[in-house]
C-alpha cells in the first residue's frame, strides 16, 4: 500500500504494481473465478491510489503548476472514466458476455491515464514543484490510502473538502464489507 519517497516515485510505484496485476489478470483463464479476484485486487489497489490523488495531488497541480486547474480536471474527468468501468465491472461475473470486454477498456483507460501522468504531469511536478512538497504529498498519499475507499463510489466527490470529510468513512464500510465477504484475500 506505501512504498516510501516522494509523491511521484509513491504513485509511480502504485503503477506498476497495478499493471503486474494487469498481466496476471491477463494470464488467468477466462470466465473463471480468479479472473473475478483479479479484478477486485485491481479495483482496490485503483479506488486507493484514486481517492489519494484526489485529496493531495490534484489540489496541489491547480495550487503550483501553471495551467493547473485544466491539467486537474482532466486527470479528475480520467478518474471518473475509470471508476464508472470499475463499478461496472463489480457488477458482473467473470462469464458474464461483457466482463473481459469491460477489462480491458479499463486497462486501455488506465494505462492511457497512466502515461500521461508518467510522461505529462509528473515531469512538470518535478521541474515546477519543490522537492520538500513533493515529499509531504508523498506522505499525506500514502496516509490516505490506509484510510481510502476499496470499492468504486462514481457518485461520490472527487474534490476536497467533501471528499475528504466523506472518504475515510467509505473506507470503513468497504473494508468492513471486504472482510465479512472475504473479497480482496
Amino acid at each position: 500500500m506505501g512504498h516510501g519517497g516522494d509523491v511521484i516515485a509513491e504513485l509511480t510505484a502504485d503503477h506498476r504494481e497495478v499493471a503486474e496485476m494487469f498481466e496476471q489478470f491477463a494470464d488467468a483463464m477466462p470466465g473463471t473465478p480468479d479472473r473475478k479476484r483479479m479484478i477486485d485486487a485491481i479495483t482496490i489497489e485503483l479506488v486507493r491510489h484514486s481517492v489519494a490523488e484526489e485529496q493531495h495531488l490534484y489540489p496541489a497541480v491547480r495550487e503550483h503548476l501553471e495551467g493547473g486547474p485544466a491539467l486537474a480536471d482532466k486527470e479528475l474527468a480520467d478518474h471518473a472514466r475509470v471508476e464508472q468501468l470499475l463499478k461496472d465491472l463489480e457488477q458482473r461475473q467473470p462469464d458474464d458476455q461483457d466482463f473481459d470486454r469491460l477489462a480491458v477498456k479499463l486497462h486501455t483507460e488506465v494505462t492511457a491515464h497512466v502515461d500521461d501522468e508518467e510522461n505529462h504531469l509528473f515531469p512538470k511536478l518535478r521541474d515546477g514543484v519543490h522537492s520538500f512538497v513533493l515529499e509531504s504529498l508523498g506522505e499525506k498519499v500514502r496516509e490516505a490510502k490506509k484510510t481510502a475507499p476499496t470499492r468504486p463510489h462514481p457518485a461520490s466527490p472527487s474534490t476536497p473538502p467533501a471528499n475528504k470529510l466523506l472518504a475515510p468513512g467509505l473506507g470503513l464500510v468497504d473494508r468492513a464489507r471486504d472482510y465479512l465477504t472475504g473479497r480482496g484475500e
